[in-house]
């Protein structure tokens, strides 16, 4: 079982988001929360500009209960978003060129299925 402690950084999922924090699995036994003044220093407008529900971020441990499995967690003062939070897109050379070439065959398809 691992052990937390005041100022560790840890990797968690964020597992909801409401209007006055973000919650997080921390691993299979620890839960925690971000509260919403824990977040920035500056106002925050929307929640869910900083973090949304499967994301992985980046937590500083506040405070432990190590009897009840809760963290008091903050993203304050720290760059929390994991790289696993980015994703690129790719564009096709081909561009709309496959669905230009397929598009009648599935309609067609459809068509004959439900017996249009």
């Amino acid at each position: 079982m691992e052990k937390y402690y005041k100022g560790q950084l840890i990797r968690c999922k964020v597992t909801g988001v409401l209007k006055y924090g973000i919650f997080v699995k921390v691993n299979k036994q620890y839960t925690g929360l971000i509260h919403i003044s824990e977040i920035s220093k500056k106002f925050i407008k929307n929640i869910q500009e900083y973090a949304m529900v499967g994301d992985l971020i980046y937590c500083k441990v506040v405070e432990v209960d190590s009897k009840n499995k809760k963290l008091k967690l903050s993203i304050k003062d720290i760059d929390y978003k994991s790289r696993e939070n980015i994703t690129k897109n790719i564009e096709s050379k081909n561009g709309f060129k496959p669905l230009k070439d397929n598009l009648d065959t599935w309609i067609n398809e459809k068509k004959k299925e439900y017996k249009i």
